[in-house]
């Protein structure tokens, strides 16, 4: 079957399954009470369904079954690893969502979709010895799995971005693509195009105002993906340019506007004697939105910023040039850091959970 064809038909086929199952899983959410009570760290004024994590996840494992059934992906191990991996993350964010879960026990249950991740795909050894590596990625992944957390705080803002970044990949995949590497170039480019059809389908009931949130089992979904499709995209363009491992600093740079909020978030917490792990209203999409008094403009804006992002990292690996990666990266790393200290400048909501911790 031609890859064209097939790439265009799970984009499709992924967001028509999720817009059309939305409505019938916000009507569940509905039903069993499954929704987000508005508190003082949060933006809502009335109860939001939750669970639109299950309707994204939902529409990427049916598509993955029809990349099965269209023998365009083998069940292998490294497919299983992925999948338990991902299916682990979201009943964990499920969980949460529902219940509530102590920092350390949602932290445990991230480290087990790394390791269903790591151990069927044989990384240990991806930036030399294990005991490099495996802290290396580790890190990489539940930074990520928190980061996108951390950021899902307004309407539309991850679900919208997410799609922007997974473009990004499908073109790592595409402009990766040579007879020896066709097999795994072909698997990241549907792979991205089946997750960005997800979101996409999602994006209309959970852009401002949002009529159903990702919740946490979506947002470390959206996170487990990243950060996975970083490494094996990462992986993909080293091996098309010889073993070159700069080219792992690609999917840095692609996902630089979310390491950036964590560290913003992180750092002002930690001088400001406040919890990182609480949640608050200090993060770089509500510092915007406040300048902006507007949240679909925050949402367009970091949209914006994010497909400024995806296209430098294209033209980047276009031009298969080690100085201008380093350049770049370089260059996004100061205007970032600019960019914090200026939003730094915008007064913030201190919830009272966060000021009793600094007390």
């Amino acid at each position: 079957m031609n890859i064209v064809y097939v790439c265009m038909t799970v984009f499709m086929l992924s967001f028509l399954t999720v817009y059309s199952l939305t409505p019938m899983i916000m009507n569940f959410a509905l039903r069993v009470n499954f929704v987000d009570n508005p508190d003082a760290r949060k933006i809502h004024k009335k109860a939001i369904p939750l669970l639109g994590g299950v309707a994204v996840f939902s529409g990427f494992i049916i598509l993955f079954l029809y990349l099965i059934l269209t023998k365009q992906r083998v069940v292998d191990l490294p497919l299983i690893g992925y999948l338990t991996g991902a299916f682990t993350i979201v009943l964990v964010g499920v969980i949460d969502d529902r219940f509530g879960m102590k920092p350390a026990v949602k932290l445990l249950g991230q480290l087990l979709a790394c390791s269903a991740f790591i151990f069927t795909h044989d990384l240990f050894n991806l930036f030399g010895p294990f005991y490099i590596t495996l802290p290396i990625i580790i890190i990489w992944m539940v930074g990520l799995m928190n980061a996108l957390n951390f950021l899902d705080n307004m309407d539309g803002i991850i679900t919208g971005m997410s799609g922007i970044l997974a473009l990004g990949f499908y073109a790592i995949g595409f402009l990766s693509k040579t007879p020896a590497l066709a097999h795994q170039a072909d698997f990241i480019s549907l792979l991205a195009l089946i997750f960005a059809g997800s979101v996409f389908g999602f994006l209309p009931y959970n852009f401002n105002p949002a009529k159903i949130f990702l919740g946490d089992a979506g947002s470390m979904f959206i996170g487990y993906f990243l950060s996975t499709m970083g490494i094996l995209a990462g992986q993909l363009a080293t091996s098309s340019l010889g073993g070159n491992k700069l080219y792992f600093l690609l999917p840095v740079l692609l996902l630089s506007y979310a390491i950036f909020d964590i560290s913003l978030v992180s750092y002002t917490r930690k001088r400001d004697g406040r919890l990182v792990s609480q949640g608050g209203k200090d993060h770089s999409t509500h510092r915007i939105g406040t300048a902006l008094g507007s949240a679909k403009i925050t949402a367009i804006l970091v949209y914006l910023i994010n497909i400024i992002l995806v296209l430098s990292t294209i033209i980047v690996y276009k031009m298969h040039n080690n100085q201008l990666l380093i350049i770049a990266t370089v260059i996004f790393a100061l205007f970032f850091i600019f960019f914090g200290r200026k939003l730094d400048e915008i007064p913030i909501i201190v919830p009272e959970n966060q000021i009793k911790a600094r007390d």
